[in-house]
């Protein structure tokens, strides 16, 4: 999932576990889990590690409660967004994955994904923050594939793949182009990648032209 500045600006006066949150979400994107210190997340957060250790046991604990974070906020973002108004559900789909090209934009930190860049680290040497992840980008999954189940009912009612396999391989190519933006030190490359996805989408489902209604 991406999110940029303007979707990820800090809550107004909000508490001190939730400028922690925050600010692990920014200094984490920016610098890798591994990294990261408590120290550098209290300096940016302007907190002390006593309060950091009031609200979280560990870098590890602060970690998995900002996957849970992350994911809250970007819900929030993709449930509010234009194309969740379009009716029939491939344009719907579609105008999902023009959405996550529209905010692949400003600096590499702001438009790539927190849980994406920590499981790539931490997935073998902290299986909470694994299982965190998994979790959470599963579920926006489960989120789109329920587009793609009733696009394919509409315009691939033969096809053999599930929606939930194409919903995972969505996710799959837009962490790979974040991945690839971080190589190539800029966004051009992701948003290259995600239309790919989309012409690959358009040539999954096969919609009726005016000829042949």
């Amino acid at each position: 999932m991406t999110m940029n500045a303007a979707t990820t600006r800090r809550p107004t006066q909000p508490d001190a576990r939730t400028r922690l949150l925050h600010t692990a979400m920014q200094v984490i994107r920016a610098q890798g889990y591994s990294a990261t210190t408590v120290d550098d997340i209290c300096r940016a957060a302007g907190l002390t590690k006593g309060a950091f250790f009031h609200h979280f046991k560990s870098k590890e604990d602060l970690a998995v409660a900002a996957a849970q974070y992350f994911s809250e906020m970007a819900e929030r973002l993709f449930g509010t967004a234009p194309y969740r108004e379009i009716a029939d559900p491939l344009d719907r789909l579609l105008g999902y994955i023009d959405f996550r090209s529209a905010i692949i934009s400003g600096p590499i930190p702001e438009f790539t994904c927190l849980l994406g860049t920590m499981v790539q680290e931490a997935y073998d040497t902290h299986p909470a923050i694994r299982r965190a992840c998994e979790t959470y980008i599963g579920a926006h999954a489960a989120g789109v594939a329920k587009d793609i189940e009733a696009a394919k009912a509409l315009y691939a009612p033969e096809a053999t793949w599930s929606a939930e396999s194409l919903a995972l391989h969505t996710q799959a190519v837009l962490q790979g182009a974040f991945v690839l933006a971080k190589a190539k030190h800029g966004p051009d490359v992701a948003r290259d990648c995600v239309a790919h996805l989309r012409r690959y989408l358009e040539f999954l489902f096969h919609r009726p032209t005016s000829k042949e209604e």
